[in-house]
C-alpha cells in the first residue's frame, strides 16, 4: 500500500485518530514517548496485538508535507519547524565555533528529515554491543537475522545477508548520477574495493565503496514511521498524539507508572499499566530522565530535583559522527542532483594498522560547506562535494541540565575533535578525498577544485576545525552496558527503575559505523521482541 496516495485509507486514519483524540483515555497499557525510528518500531510491534492499547506521543506535527515526502529536497527540513535546532556549546577544538545539531521534530523524527540512507553498521559494532551488554541477542549473527526479516530489499540477490519480504523498502539509487559512479572508479584506483551492495560483505571486513542503500521509492521517502506505524493508525488500539511535549516520567517509588505532558497549553498525566518507553533521542531522553529524578545525584541536587535513582551515566558518553564540510569541486558541466543527492559512499581506514574502517565519505551532488568555509571559499552552486566523516570517534561529550524547568535549555558539550586522534583521522580523510577528487576518473566532472586546495600541516588542521560539522547522528547518552556509567541493561530496562525502558540511539554503547537509522530500527525491533515475546 502506498500510504501517501491511498485516499480511502487516509480518510479512515484521519477519522479514527480524531475519534481517539476526542476521547483520550487516562490510562493505556504502554506509552511510547517519541515517534522516531525506534519508537515507531516499538509502537508497531505492540499495536499488532489488538488487545494492547498503545499511546504514541510526539512533540512534532504531521509528516505529510512535500519537504518530507520528496526525497530530493530532504535538506530543506534542516532549520525548519520540523527541526529541534539544538546548538552545542562553543568548542575550542573547532576554533571556538558552535555546532548546529539538527534533530527531527515531526512524526517519524529523524527518519522523516534525514538523507534516507540505510546503513546497517559494521559487524564489529554489533559484536561490541553483545560484549558490552553480556547478551548474544545483540551480536552480528542475531542482528543479521533481524535485518533479513524486516527488509524489502530490491537490489542484487544475497539470501545470506538480505531479506526481501519485510516492512522496510530499501534499494540502490535508481539511475544514479554519473559523478557518483565516477567516484567509485576513483576509489578503486586508490585501492578501495568496490562492492555491489553497501550492506553486504562490505561491512564485514575492512570497508569498501558502493552505491548507497536508500529508503526511497520513485523519488518519495519511505520513512520508518510510514512503513511501521501509519498502516495501523486506523486501529482503535493505537493513539498517536502530535504537538505533545513529554515533561517527565511519573514515578511511584522506583516504578514508572506514566508520563506528564504539555498539550494545548495544559499539563496532563497519562498512566501506563504495563511500561513506559522513552524514544526521544539522545538529547531529549537523558533530559526527561534527569527531570524525573534519574541521573547523577550531584547534578540533580544542584537543580533542586529530588533523586529517585543515581545513574551518573545519564547524559554522558555523548557521541556523534563528525564530517568535514567539505572538499568541493566545480562541475565541468553542471549536473542536476538525483535521488537523495548523495548516492555513493566509501568506508575506509585512516590508518592501515586499523582492523576496521574509521572514516566514511559521501559524494554530495551539491555544495556543502560550514558557514566559515562558505564565507572564505564562496563555492558556486554548480559544484559537488566529498564529505569525509569520522565513524569511530574517540571524543566523548555530555548533556547536562541548566535548570529544573522542562523548557529550560540544555547544555550540550559535543566535545567534537577533543581527542587529537579524531583530528588526525579527519586530516588524513581530507587528504584521501583530495586524491580521489583530483584523480583521472573525476576529471570529466571537475573544472577546478574550490576547497580546500593544497593545504598541509597546521593550515590543513585549521581548515578541518573550521569545516567540521555534525552528521546528525547524536547517540550514546544512556548507554547499554554493565559498568558504572551504564543506564540500561541488555533488555533496555533502566537500572533501578521498573516499568521504564529506553529505545533509541542513546542506548548505543558506541555510535555505529555509518548512518544510524537502520541500527535504530534494530533497537526498536529488539525491544518489540522483548515486550511481545515474538521475534
Amino acid at each position: 500500500m502506498n500510504s501517501f496516495s491511498d485516499a480511502a485509507f487516509s480518510r479512515r486514519v484521519t477519522d479514527n485518530q480524531q475519534r481517539l483524540k476526542a476521547s483520550l483515555r487516562d490510562t493505556y497499557d504502554y506509552i511510547i514517548c517519541g515517534s522516531g525510528t525506534s519508537g515507531s518500531v516499538v509502537a508497531r510491534r505492540l499495536a499488532e496485538n489488538p488487545d494492547i492499547n498503545v499511546l504514541l506521543i510526539d512533540a512534532g506535527g504531521c509528516d505529510n508535507v512535500p519537504a518530507v515526502n520528496d526525497a530530493s529536497v530532504w535538506f530543506t527540513n534542516l532549520g525548519s519547524e520540523r527541526d529541534w535546532q539544538f546548538t552545542a556549546q562553543p568548542n575550542r577544538h573547532l576554533n571556538g565555533r558552535t555546532l548546529g545539531l539538527s534533530m527531527g521534530k515531526v512524526l517519524g523524527g529523524g527518519g522523516s528529515v534525514n538523507a534516507m540512507v540505510w546503513a546497517r553498521g559494521h559487524r564489529s559494532d554489533w559484536d561490541f554491543f553483545a560484549s558490552e551488554s553480556g547478551d548474544p541477542a545483540w551480536n552480528y549473527a542475531s542482528t543479521l537475522a533481524t535485518y533479513r526479516r524486516i527488509e524489502a530489499w530490491k537490489g542484487p540477490r544475497d539470501p545470506q545477508r538480505r531479506g526481501t519480504d519485510g516492512l522496510v523498502f530499501v534499494q540502490p539509487p535508481q539511475d544514479p548520477n554519473p559523478v557518483a559512479l565516477a567516484m567509485l572508479k576513483a576509489a578503486a584506483r586508490r585501492g578501495i574495493t568496490v562492492f555491489e551492495d553497501q550492506n553486504g560483505e562490505m561491512m564485514e571486513g575492512e570497508g569498501g565503496a558502493a552505491l548507497a542503500n536508500l529508503c526511497v521509492e520513485e523519488g518519495q521517502r519511505r520513512s520508518i514511521f510510514r512503513s511501521y506505524v501509519y498502516p495501523l493508525m486506523d486501529q482503535p488500539n493505537l493513539t498517536v498524539l502530535t504537538h505533545t511535549h513529554v515533561l517527565r516520567v511519573l514515578l511511584e517509588g522506583k516504578r514508572a507508572v506514566g508520563v506528564q505532558v504539555l498539550r494545548d497549553g495544559q499539563v496532563r498525566n497519562f498512566k501506563a499499566t504495563q511500561e513506559v518507553v522513552l524514544s526521544l533521542g539522545a538529547i531529549h531522553t537523558p533530559k526527561v530522565l534527569m527531570l524525573s529524578g534519574i541521573g547523577d545525584a550531584r547534578q540533580l541536587t544542584a537543580h533542586g530535583i529530588g533523586l529517585v535513582q543515581h545513574l551518573p551515566g545519564v547524559g554522558q558518553n555523548y557521541q556523534d559522527h563528525i564530517m568535514v564540510s567539505g572538499c568541493i569541486w566545480q562541475y565541468e558541466q553542471a549536473q542536476a542532483p538525483r535521488n537523495n543527492a548523495g548516492e555513493s559512499t566509501f568506508f575506509w581506514k585512516s590508518d592501515p594498522a586499523l582492523e576496521v574502517p574509521d572514516i566514511q565519505t559521501f559524494l554530495a551532488q551539491i555544495p556543502i560547506a560550514s558557514p566559515e568555509t562558505q564565507a572564505l571559499f564562496q563555492p558556486p552552486a554548480d559544484t559537488w562535494t566529498l564529505l569525509p566523516g569520522l565513524v569511530r570517534p574517540k571524543s566523548r561529550g555530555s548533556i547536562t541540565l541548566t535548570g529544573a524547568y522542562p523548557m529550560d535549555p540544555l547544555n550540550i558539550d559535543s566535545a567534537a575533535l577533543a581527542d587529537p586522534d579524531d583530528l588526525q583521522a579527519l586530516v588524513r580523510a581530507v587528504e584521501l578525498c583530495r586524491d580521489i577528487g583530483n584523480s583521472a576518473p573525476m576529471r570529466p566532472f571537475a573544472r577546478r577544485e574550490i576547497m580546500p586546495g593544497a593545504l598541509n600541516g597546521r593550515e590543513l588542521e585549521h581548515f578541518v576545525r573550521n569545516a567540521a560539522s555534525t552528521v546528525w547522528h547524536q547517540s550514546c547518552t544512556a548507554k547499554m552496558g554493565r559498568d558504572e556509567v551504564s543506564v540500561v541493561d541488555s533488555q533496555l530496562r533502566v537500572y533501578g527503575v521498573t516499568g521504564l525502558r529506553i529505545a533509541d540511539a542513546s542506548i548505543m554503547p558506541r555510535v555505529t559505523t555509518g548512518n544510524t537509522m537502520a541500527p535504530c530500527v534494530i533497537i526498536g525491533e529488539r525491544l518489540g521482541a522483548l515486550l511481545t515475546g515474538r521475534p
